[in-house]
């Protein structure tokens, strides 16, 4: 498996304890998750209905303010797996550092993958990506900007994923156009990864392209329930929203009581120079906290976002320790 954060079970062979035990800052997954609704017997016994999965598409048209045609999936990562096969291979062009996934997948499709450093460069694609807010150092670029590469590529993909908490960066409203191509993730933002649920938002053609290849149930009774009724609690979603950016700037002080340099990030991570990211992560997985480190970027450290006061504290004691 390629490196990704919420590999716990490295940690636990490393350095012990049960997963109960850890408190799990790897990924940018929200750990004060959307409360768990009772879902009806039907749900987990019958496949789901037509009628279901469109009332699902109808919550999440209306959380990502679209009416652009819309797909539901196992989560991003599975309209991420069947993007290699919307076009004939070509010339796919990757904003980096970003999201590992895209390079892979693609690459191994046999598309002629590269990865650039602006958005002129993706000129010329055949299928052009940016992650927006990116993964992991929180760039952000204006819509603005991305609507004019449509013209001058042949499919752009945004990714989402990290843009539940700052809506009026998402091009999910300009969506229905041909060749652009919005990823939305569930799973981050509501805290509830395990539901693996997403979407895809695009044009017509795309989107019954990527329906045709996930074939009729590709999610499942429980994810229409739960989704469906988090995605419509817009109270919920302005609220978590307004916390996440409080804990933010609590978590940014911490990293300053330890020297190191905020490089960037989202409302759900924070990405930090530390000078030495191994020995910050061991530091902290001795007292069962895990991170995110990068191979290619051997001081950069990524945080997830404590949840509870106790989690709170316990991350304060372990950095303000000697």
């Amino acid at each position: 498996m390629r490196e990704h954060g919420g590999n716990l079970d490295v940690a636990q062979q490393r350095f012990g304890g049960a997963a109960d035990d850890w408190i799990d800052l790897s990924t940018g997954i929200n750990r004060v998750p959307y409360p768990l609704v009772d879902v009806e017997p039907r749900q987990w016994s019958a496949l789901p209905s037509r009628s279901d999965l469109e009332s699902l598409h109808d919550a999440a048209r209306q959380a990502y303010v679209t009416k652009a045609p819309i797909v539901a999936m196992g989560g991003a990562q599975a309209a991420i797996q069947l993007l290699p096969h919307l076009a004939l291979k070509g010339r796919a062009r990757i904003l980096a550092p970003t999201y590992n996934e895209y390079a892979a997948v693609l690459s191994a499709a046999g598309w002629d993958v590269a990865e650039v450093s602006d958005l002129a460069a993706l000129a010329g694609a055949d299928i052009a990506v940016v992650v927006n807010p990116n993964n992991p150092d929180g760039r952000r670029h204006d819509r603005r900007e991305l609507l004019a590469l449509l013209p001058r590529v042949g499919r752009l993909v945004i990714d989402e994923s990290f843009a539940d908490a700052v809506p009026d960066l998402s091009l999910a409203p300009e969506a229905g156009r041909a060749g652009l191509l919005i990823l939305r993730s569930f799973g981050k933002f509501y805290g509830l990864a395990g539901l693996r649920l997403g979407f895809a938002i695009g044009s017509e053609a795309d989107i019954a392209a990527l329906a045709a290849m996930a074939g009729p149930w590709p999610v499942s009774g429980a994810a229409i329930a739960i989704g469906r009724r988090a995605l419509l609690d817009h109270d919920w979603a302005k609220a978590t929203a307004a916390r996440l950016a409080d804990d933010c700037v609590r978590l940014d002080a911490i990293a300053r009581s330890q020297g190191w340099t905020l490089l960037g990030g989202t409302l759900l991570f924070r990405l930090y120079q530390t000078g030495d990211a191994l020995a910050a992560q061991e530091k902290l997985a001795r007292a069962q906290i895990w991170s995110r480190v990068f191979q290619q970027k051997p001081g950069w450290l990524r945080l997830g976002l404590p949840g509870s006061e106790p989690e709170w504290s316990r991350l304060s004691a372990v950095l303000s320790s000697v």
